[in-house]
């Protein structure tokens, strides 16, 4: 709607406001008047009934909730007393002299009536003071497109992020098969060890999942750790240094990715490059250790039962 048609909504609704509240001001003067009101309480006495309508009104456009249905009560309690004493003020034309009389032939239905309509200035000064009471010490609303906006992910931005530069240290792809479980044994295979059944694991609990979920958007720089980036020289030396007394059995990817706080790709290409290093220092001590080689000679050719009588022979002549 446009701002004119709003602005002649509103003309409306106040001109069709003031003709019911000049109605209602006639009727309601007559009862303050057959009660027992002097003519100036009895000329005010309407502002107490259909000013404190008004009110509550506008504080239920502006309050929230419980604040909010209670100014919708207050309108409906004076709305209702309002038109009694309407209705009472057309029932009894003894009121329309503006003189005090009875309200109700029966006494107890005369007492009622005197008592509500004594009742209501007191009830306007009470909950008009709560209604604005209510209205100075509320809190601003929260404008709903700013949070609208902040609680949407960047996703439904149409605002993708960037990829992390790098790596996560929480989660490393499998490890590559050894050659022990790629080949299969040359011998006959045993019989499969009997495997017990194992219970399902559990679903992961709600807060669980939420710590598994990825950040839509980058780390900010003013949250990033300080630690300057090491060379892969600088990497393989620190390596050295922390695994010098570890056994072979535990030089795994895990630890030294754990040990040396790095990425699971460079913790893989540590451990290969120090099982290398373990391998050539472990090839000069076994070449040590092996016993030196020396040459053997060749056993001289028996003698057997002719040539040593042909020898004899020879020796025999040579002395004749």
């Amino acid at each position: 709607m446009s701002r004119a048609g709003k602005g002649w909504l509103i003309s409306g609704l106040l001109a069709v406001a003031a003709m019911a509240f000049r109605v209602s001001w006639n009727a309601l003067r007559d009862v303050a008047a057959a009660i027992g009101a002097d003519p100036t309480a009895a000329t005010v006495y309407p502002l107490v009934v259909d000013g404190l309508m008004a009110l509550a009104l506008v504080v239920a456009l502006v309050l929230t909730d419980a604040d909010r249905r209670f100014a919708l009560r207050v309108l409906a309690g004076y709305t209702a007393a309002s038109l009694v004493l309407n209705y009472v003020h057309g029932l009894v034309p003894t009121l329309h002299g503006g003189s005090r009389v009875r309200l109700a032939e029966w006494a107890p239905a005369h007492w009622a009536l005197v008592l509500l309509a004594s009742s209501l200035p007191v009830g306007s000064i009470y909950f008009g003071s709560d209604l604005v009471a209510k209205v100075l010490h509320a809190k601003p609303k929260a404008d709903k497109s700013d949070q609208t906006m902040t609680n949407r992910s960047g996703s439904e931005l149409h605002e993708s992020g960037a990829a992390d530069p790098d790596p996560s240290v929480y989660r490393s792809p499998d490890p590559a098969p050894t050659p022990a479980q790629t080949t299969a044994p040359a011998g006959p295979t045993a019989p499969p060890a009997e495997v017990e059944p194992t219970a399902p694991s559990p679903k992961p609990t709600a807060p669980a999942r939420a710590r598994a979920r990825r950040a839509t958007g980058t780390v900010p720089q003013s949250a990033r750790t300080a630690r300057p980036k090491r060379t892969a020289d600088e990497l393989l030396a620190e390596a050295r240094s922390a695994t010098a007394d570890w056994p072979d059995a535990e030089l795994t990817a895990d630890r030294i990715r754990v040990e040396l706080r790095t990425s699971a790709v460079n913790a893989r290409t540590l451990r290969a490059a120090l099982k290398a290093d373990r391998a050539e220092q472990a090839t000069p001590a076994a070449e040590a250790e092996r016993p030196a080689l020396h040459a053997v000679p060749d056993p001289e050719p028996a003698v057997t039962g002719d040539a040593s009588a042909d020898s004899v022979n020879s020796s025999e002549e040579q002395a004749s």
